[in-house]
């Protein structure tokens, strides 16, 4: 019992390491496209509307595919889901890079390949697998480690992609970048799952569409799916128009470099205390509280003089509320419904944020042209804010009593 007790605990260490480092190489290069846009611009003839377009269609189909991702997950293993994420994102990147880079090309290597490869190698299906590892008693603190990962992603990859932008250009970062991501495919073949998820009643027979009747007849599971919306609006407007607002402010061009390095180091701070603080407090309250505290940080970056100060204050503070709603909203998922389809049901509700999320970057590159400024989407982000932080307030935190069968 000693030596199984061991086995399952090493490969749940495993898991959570290479999960991280997933984590680190997807979003970490995920966050620093915004970085591309003044290049991509000049040399491309690509608009604002048009790469904010592609980008919204790159996090919409990031979340379309996060449940497919999820089924492969479940039924598969997450090795090969992620495995197969990271030949798309690759794909998307080295056919970018080899020139198919203009008009339909830009969307389809840009916004689809790589949306779709984003489905299984960025946050979702790395935390469900390591939610299978771990009981109900730290399975939020071990997925806030896995966020953590990512943010340190986010904290790195500006600076070193402006850098390299700098100094090398953005084809041979782009380079770089299919380097990174071959080293994603050999650490996804480290990701193990376990046939029983932990904590899971082996007597439990239901099926993924049994549980997919359950989770959209239960209204906790739609409070949390529209609160979510909001979670991607704010991130995508954020990291895809934040470069083009801060030079509009006549801010230093090195000012959305600092700031989303800023949002990547906080929010490592923000996921391990909003995992831990899940833990012992509800969970709905603690997202309410996240997206109400979004909607200040906001109101602080637009209505005071922009200045270099403010903007430190907004990427501390945006970045400690980042990605602190997915231990929270994870562990919502499993509480209510178990782990044996979190990845398939958190999945679902990923889906509702990349919607948020493809309104977020496409809608801001829109609100830009037709007003030369991003105004109204601040105004909005404002308002989703009220939002969120009112409809998490009504879901219920209790376990599903599912009838036992013979």
């Amino acid at each position: 019992m000693r030596d199984e007790s061991f086995v399952i605990s090493k490969k749940a260490l495993i898991t959570l390491i290479a999960a991280s480092l997933i984590v680190i190489i997807s979003l970490g290069i995920r966050q620093t496209f915004g970085l591309f846009f003044f290049d991509f611009n000049v040399d491309l003839d690509i608009s604002i509307s048009h790469f904010g377009f592609a980008m919204g269609l790159q996090l919409l189909l990031w979340g379309v595919f996060s449940p497919v991702f999820g089924v492969i997950t479940d039924k598969y293993g997450g090795a090969i889901a992620i495995f197969l994420g990271f030949l798309l994102y690759l794909a998307g990147v080295l056919l970018f890079y080899s020139g198919f880079n203009t008009g339909h090309y830009f969307t389809l290597t840009i916004g689809v390949l790589i949306g779709v490869g984003l489905g299984s190698t960025a946050i979702g299906i790395p935390v469900s697998v390591v939610a299978k590892h771990f009981p109900a008693s730290n399975r939020t603190i071990a997925t806030g480690i896995v966020t953590c990962a990512g943010s340190f992603g986010y904290f790195v990859s500006p600076l070193l992609v402006r850098y390299s932008l700098i100094e090398t250009g953005w084809e041979n970062t782009l380079l770089y970048f299919c380097l990174l991501l071959g080293l994603g495919l050999v650490v996804a073949l480290f990701v193990s799952t376990p046939k029983i998820p932990v904590g899971v009643d082996q007597n439990n027979k239901q099926t993924a569409t049994e549980a997919l009747k359950e989770a959209f007849a239960n209204k906790s599971f739609i409070y949390l799916t529209l609160g979510f919306f909001v979670c991607g609006w704010h991130i995508a407007l954020v990291a895809t128009h934040i470069p083009t607002y801060m030079m509009d402010k006549g801010m230093p061009d090195w000012t959305a470099a600092m700031i989303l390095a800023l949002i990547g180091i906080f929010n490592m701070v923000g996921t391990i205390t909003s995992g831990y603080l899940s833990t012992r407090y509800s969970k709905k309250k603690i997202l309410s509280a996240i997206y109400l505290l979004r909607g200040l940080s906001i109101i602080y970056f637009i209505f005071l003089p922009p200045s270099i100060f403010n903007s430190i204050i907004f990427g501390i503070t945006f970045g400690f509320l980042w990605l602190s709603t997915v231990p929270p909203t994870n562990g919502i998922v499993g509480h209510i419904f178990g782990t044996k389809y979190v990845g398939l049901l958190y999945g679902i509700v990923f889906v509702s944020h990349q919607i948020g999320s493809f309104l977020g970057a496409y809608l801001g590159g829109v609100f830009y042209e037709l007003n030369g400024n991003f105004d109204y989407a601040w105004y909005v982000s404002i308002a989703l804010s009220i939002f969120a932080g009112l409809i998490h307030l009504p879901i219920i935190e209790r376990a599903i009593e599912r009838p036992q069968t013979a």
